[in-house]
């Protein structure tokens, strides 16, 4: 937990290259903070290669904060639990920067269940403008497809309305 704390010690980025490498070391750990990509898509604005580096004091020092603060709180993934009593939920969602999910492990007599990862990624060239019903596909696609490469069986898709 030493990298925590440095994590969290961090001052924010005067440049480019200091913001690609703070979100190189807390893109370690996306799978365990859910919406990271809504999170971090401010911060990875300002490295943009025909942008002019400008940390705006609202957002991205917001956003920063916000970002180190999941870091110390991230969530412990659960082991991958079969058998029959045993159901994998997938849950979906279309975000505004992008498509979310997490995939849960959920016994029989559990009521929470236990998360087993969370995925969230911008969208890509002519996906942003997808009407809201074919963003909703594209989450509910990228989701099973990543979700088949964890449990490698069947999981109950739940989307987000």
């Amino acid at each position: 937990m030493d990298v925590i704390k440095k994590i969290a010690a961090m001052y924010p980025p005067t440049n480019k290259k200091e913001t690609q490498t703070f979100l190189g070391v807390v893109g370690f750990w996306r799978m365990h903070i859910p919406d990271y990509i809504q999170i971090v898509s401010p911060l990875c604005r300002v490295t943009w290669k025909k942008k002019d580096f400008e940390w705006g004091l609202e957002q991205q020092q917001q956003d920063f904060e916000q970002i180190k603060c999941e870091e110390t709180h991230a969530v412990a993934l659960g082991p991958v639990w079969t058998g029959l009593d045993v159901k994998n939920v997938l849950y979906t969602a279309a975000g505004d920067s992008g498509p979310t999910w997490s995939l849960w492990n959920k016994p029989s007599g559990e009521t929470r269940g236990r998360p087993l990862g969370f995925q969230s990624q911008g969208y890509k060239g002519s996906e942003d403008n997808y009407i809201p019903t074919e963003k909703e596909i594209l989450a509910a696609y990228e989701g099973v497809r990543a979700a088949s490469e964890v449990i490698g069986r069947e999981a109950h898709l739940l989307l987000a309305p």
